[in-house]
């Protein structure tokens, strides 16, 4: 690099950090101008040699994180000197005694909690999943950890175009997987979008590009429709006397392609593709009646959808999140998403928990949904004896959750994760009338342990001292408290039971003449399909898993080692063992090619078909699995598994045949099966593997499985199937019916 690039850099660093500084300012008093000015020095001088994957200076990273941290999340100092010092514990020389000795204890704890875990992890656990816990355990303890991973996260996603492909992948799901749901519950809404636009557009480029072009598109047209429907609202809350703002945003493209999936629906029948917010500058104690004057206003000129009212004021959600939202037929015939709220409530809408921390001292204490839910997490990040991947799934099963307001026999109210029952109230109350529970009153009727918990429900627990948890209760709880404590009760019994079925494998393995290996009890535990070791001996204790089918393991496990590629536990040693194979080096897999070096399978869960984003997963037991970008799975393997993660593209010459699932519906009519089969067989001479087809008044629909040998190829009979007179949609869908992308 030349000497005037060099000092081009340094402008531009400096650039960086007064703008920085200009966004700090309102926030920064005594020293804190001092202290941000050390700390970015340190940064600066620790990661002086260090470049991105761009090429660009590695400083510009932290700075960004800083950034993002004071001007889209609004935090300040304390968090804006961790963020520019977040990287040189785990990538430079510093440690984190050299942090506290010059910055502090609450600084060197805050980074701490940023690092990632160095180090061996033993097979079968999750190197990703145990840095989430120890990212997710400093959440009790400081929740600027969390927001600051955020940020974090936030930045790498917008700079992900220079990252290699397999890698995008991995970090794409796990931002889906974990931040995006962590970005919700904090209330980070305008964060929580990005990053899930920036998953679809790392994940599905092709899916991603449509429905953003589609919104380009529409641009104009949305901008006068909006310009209309706001005209007369404005001249009624102008003479009603309120300040007021009024916006129209789009939905982000995640939203739209969420709601396209789940309908099944193209983009143009998607008709709320955008929303109308009202913001209203009204002291604290007067906002409740000036949203509801508003909304009067509203739906006295435009008639509301009754169904679709959401009062988030009464009763704020459980990440402090206040708005009214009500669904409005416009003079065009089109439904319209209005939203109305204050200007504090849109600053805690779009700063989350931060904002909190400045409106802490309200009346109506803004923020104790969100303290409630920490508190809970708090209960969860005790239960210390799970696994890593347990810790990361029940934490994010709290994250993913909405709420359902439910009221104690005295009438106090309690928020619980939607789909609670009475026996997760029932824990939520107390440890022991959870244990004693044999069921409730429900608004005065009597309903069994698995009654799911409606809004406004009134609960009476009924209890005897003969009563005790089974294992059946977990199919009935949602909560990760009563979860636990059910766990708990029946921990002892398992753990005898294991002791049982531990001899009895030990006995199989030795007349297999196979050592009881820290391998082979995983490759046992993955075959089988038991998430731990406990409840795959307990399963054979009690006769679920029969020892002799562990002969069946044993073969499957010969057959899969047969080539030495397939006995790769990680994306590095596979890489290692297919270029010993091939004589060159390489990181790719070549579908269609390398059959003959490596085993692999195509995933039954998602059925790739050359065309189709692919990628490779080694799997404990069963060599290679190649699964598209797309898979239902994908987001789980990636995000939890990303060591596991191979490159795999489709080799020019692959010409297998692969199987394809397709549902076809449209109008019935005489002769119009005959139609689809002809045009299948005999004009596209396509093979069938099954065909099934229902009609009900007057629709039909068809399931059908077909072998193609490319995308392309199927996209041509997706075409030729759509112009058959009274063909409606034509669409590929996943082994689970869900509609599929890239198609």
């Amino acid at each position: 690099m030349t000497e005037i690039d060099k000092e081009e850099e340094k402008k531009q660093i400096l650039r960086r950090y007064r703008r920085l500084l200009r966004h700090a300012k309102p926030f920064l008093k005594d020293d804190d101008a001092k202290l941000i000015r050390k700390a970015f020095n340190v940064a600066a001088e620790a990661h002086r040699h260090m470049r991105r994957k761009s090429g660009e200076p590695y400083i510009y990273h932290p700075i960004e994180v800083a950034d993002i941290c004071v001007s889209e999340i609004g935090l300040g100092p304390t968090s804006i000197v961790c963020a520019l010092l977040h990287d040189v514990v785990e990538d430079t020389e510093w440690t984190l005694e050299d942090i506290e000795r010059e910055f502090g204890r609450k600084y060197a704890r805050i980074i701490d909690g940023l690092t990632k875990i160095s180090g061996v992890f033993e097979q079968g656990t999750s190197a990703q999943a145990e840095n989430f816990r120890k990212m997710l355990l400093t959440l009790s303890d400081d929740v600027r950890v969390i927001l600051i991973k955020l940020a974090d996260r936030l930045h790498n996603m917008r700079t992900l175009q220079s990252m290699p492909r397999n890698k995008q992948l991995k970090i794409a799901s796990e931002t889906i997987y974990l931040y995006a749901p962590l970005a919700h519950r904090l209330g980070l809404y305008a964060i929580k979008s990005e990053l899930e636009d920036l998953h679809l557009k790392y994940s599905d480029y092709t899916t991603y590009r449509g429905i953003a072009d589609k919104i380009n598109e529409t641009k104009t047209a949305r901008a006068n429709f909006i310009r209309s429907f706001i005209k007369p609202l404005q001249k009624e809350l102008n003479d009603s006397k309120l300040n007021y703002e009024i916006k129209g945003r789009p939905k982000s493209i995640h939203s739209i392609w969420n709601k396209m999936k789940k309908q099944n629906i193209p983009f143009e029948e998607v008709y709320d593709l955008f929303a109308i917010r009202i913001i209203l500058d009204v002291p604290f104690e007067l906002e409740k009646s000036a949203c509801w004057r508003a909304y009067s206003i509203v739906t006295d000129y435009y008639s509301p959808n009754p169904d679709r009212l959401r009062d988030w004021i009464s009763t704020p959600k459980g990440n402090g999140y206040e708005s009214l939202h009500t669904t409005v037929m416009s003079r065009q015939g089109k439904w319209v998403e209005v939203q109305i709220r204050t200007r504090r409530m849109d600053e805690i809408a779009e700063k989350g928990y931060a904002a909190h921390w400045k409106y802490k001292e309200t009346p109506k204490g803004a923020n104790s949904g969100l303290e409630q839910w920490i508190s809970r997490v708090r209960g969860m990040l005790e239960q210390t004896e799970k696994t890593a991947m347990e810790f990361v799934d029940d934490f994010k099963s709290n994250l993913v959750n909405e709420e359902v307001f439910v009221f104690t026999p005295k009438g106090e109210l309690r928020p619980l994760p939607k789909h609670s029952t009475v026996l997760d109230f029932a824990f939520d109350i107390h440890t022991e009338v959870g244990a004693r529970c044999i069921g409730a009153k429900v608004n005065q009727k009597l309903v069994p342990l698995n009654y799911k918990l409606r809004n406004g429900d009134q609960i009476e627990i009924i209890t005897s001292v003969k009563q005790k948890p089974n294992e059946g209760w977990l199919n009935y709880v949602v909560t990760s408290k009563a979860r636990h404590k059910i766990k708990d009760s029946l921990h002892e019994e398992k753990k005898r039971l294991a002791s049982d079925g531990k001899e009895i494998v030990l006995r199989k393995l030795k007349q297999m003449k196979l050592e009881p290996t820290n391998e082979i009890w995983v490759s046992l535990r993955d075959h089988f399909g038991e998430k731990t070791q406990t409840d795959f001996l307990s399963k054979v204790a009690l006769g679920k898993i029969d020892p002799k089918d562990i002969k069946k393991f044993q073969e499957r496990r010969e057959r899969v080692t047969k080539k030495r590629t397939g006995r790769a536990s990680d994306a590095k040693s596979f890489e290692k063992a297919l270029t010993k194979e091939k004589g060159e080096k390489t990181n790719e897999l070549l579908i269609g090619e390398d059959m003959d070096v490596v085993d692999y399978n195509f995933a039954k869960c998602c059925q790739p078909i050359p065309g189709d984003d692919i990628f490779g997963f080694v799997t404990v037991s069963e060599g290679i699995k190649i699964h598209r970008t797309s898979c239902p799975n994908a987001v789980e393997l990636l995000s939890n598994h990303g060591h596991r993660v191979i490159k795999a593209r489709w080799a020019s010459a692959a010409s297998n045949d692969f199987v394809a699932d397709l549902v076809v519906i449209g109008t019935d009519r005489v002769g119009l099966i005959n139609d689809v089969t002809k045009t299948i067989s005999e004009d596209l001479q396509v093979n069938m593997r099954s065909m099934s087809f229902s009609s009900d008044s007057g629709i039909f629909e068809g399931s059908l499985q077909v072998y193609v040998h490319s995308l392309k190829h199927l996209n041509t009979l997706i075409k030729a199937l759509k112009s058959i007179q009274g063909v409606i949609k034509v669409k590929r869908v996943d082994s689970k019916g869900n509609m599929a992308t890239g198609s």
